[in-house]
């Protein structure tokens, strides 16, 4: 069974993130740098979210342009994972590929599509979401 932290960033407020295991990881198994998944898999009903990158348990990038989930050594010059020290500097790294396997522990996603409720008032609790929604009384 796969675990991973999936990070959700909302454009219009922070990031969050969010463990899943069991059914809900092996929802993303499979899916690519670009894919886009339902927000219920990270219980945010009615969202949308976009997978941006990620990364595996030693700390290796996924790269858009490199096909399958494994691990390879690519000369790069510019990119995700790699600032040149000086200009047309290139360097071989080890990178993963853009798709998602068991071994990759956090997954970066991006909001496409916002839910009726905001992301605070889903993760609040049903008696401080009414706090939230009905100011104090004096």
């Amino acid at each position: 069974m796969a675990d991973f932290k999936v990070v959700v960033s909302d454009p219009k407020t922070k990031a969050y993130q969010f463990d899943v295991t069991g059914a809900e990881a092996n929802k993303f198994i499979g899916r690519s740098i670009g894919e886009t998944v339902e927000g219920t898999v990270v219980g945010l009903p009615g969202y949308t979210l976009k997978i941006t990158g990620g990364s595996d348990k030693s700390g290796m990038v996924m790269r858009p342009d490199l096909p399958g989930p494994k691990r390879q050594k690519v000369l790069v010059a510019t990119g995700v994972g790699y600032v040149p020290a000086s200009k047309g500097v290139r360097r071989r790294k080890m990178m993963r590929g853009r798709e998602i396997s068991p071994d990759i522990t956090q997954i970066n996603t991006v909001v496409t599509e916002q839910g009726a409720k905001s992301i605070d008032a889903i993760l609040a609790g049903p008696e401080e979401e009414a706090a939230v929604e009905a100011p104090a009384e004096e």
